[in-house]
């Protein structure tokens, strides 16, 4: 199999070379051929020269850059819309999922086109914790959609389903979400893996932000009253 794995990245200049490290390292291991994405989204720190730098020494890593942040989400959906292998992997940037723990997802793609992480001790915060809840309630009273630990940031799937799955209200909180209702929509079932969660390494989530949120309930407007 061929791998793309997909690390969107804003404003993780402490961490994204670890991350990238971690991956290369990992796939190099386990004897898989593919490349990584990281996806700039905006950075306003020094994400990006970090970047150019590891690219000089790792020929698999390709570089997307957003001259503006667009949100998560479309960081995400661009990589995914790069990517030139079989299958297709994201994982969060900061520190908080390891390369090495894809390999859970992996085992279970003779079943499934579609495997998704969840977190089964988070390490956040309790607020960022209850947050997490409160979407997974909305997502369930307003869309009928129950996804165990839907934001987890570490999925694996198919490149040919992602046409079908491929989110185009989502842009930040919401992506996941939506991928799912695309998912049930098409009846492409998926897998549930129990995946460790560690501490970020260093750097502020954004997350949580005002921004954030009120984007998210717009784009949950936006998917249960959809105008086309």
């Amino acid at each position: 199999m061929t791998l793309s794995v997909i690390l969107p990245c804003f404003n993780e200049e402490q961490n994204i070379a670890h991350s990238v490290r971690d991956v290369a390292g990992w796939m190099a291991t386990e004897k898989i051929d593919g490349e990584i994405i990281v996806v700039d989204d905006g950075s306003k720190d020094a994400s990006l020269s970090v970047l150019q730098n590891l690219q000089k020494e790792m020929p698999a890593l390709k570089i997307v850059r957003h001259e503006k942040n667009a949100g998560y989400g479309i960081a995400v959906r661009s990589g995914c819309d790069a990517a030139q292998s079989e299958w297709i992997a994201f994982m969060d940037s900061d520190g908080q999922f390891q390369a090495k723990d894809i390999s859970l997802l992996l085992t279970h793609t003779k079943d499934y086109k579609f495997v998704t992480g969840r977190r089964a001790h988070r390490a956040d915060p309790f607020i960022r914790n209850m947050f997490g809840k409160v979407l997974g309630a909305m997502n369930v009273i307003v869309l009928g959609l129950w996804v165990r630990d839907v934001n987890c940031g570490l999925k694996l799937f198919g490149k040919d389903i992602w046409p079908a799955i491929r989110p185009t209200r989502g842009v930040e909180k919401l992506f996941n979400t939506e991928m799912f209702m695309r998912l049930k929509q098409n009846n492409i079932p998926w897998a549930t893996i129990n995946v460790p969660h560690y501490p970020r390494r260093a750097g502020t989530p954004t997350g949580g932000s005002v921004r954030v949120i009120v984007r998210m309930f717009k784009e949950l407007w936006d998917l249960r009253f959809p105008r086309d």
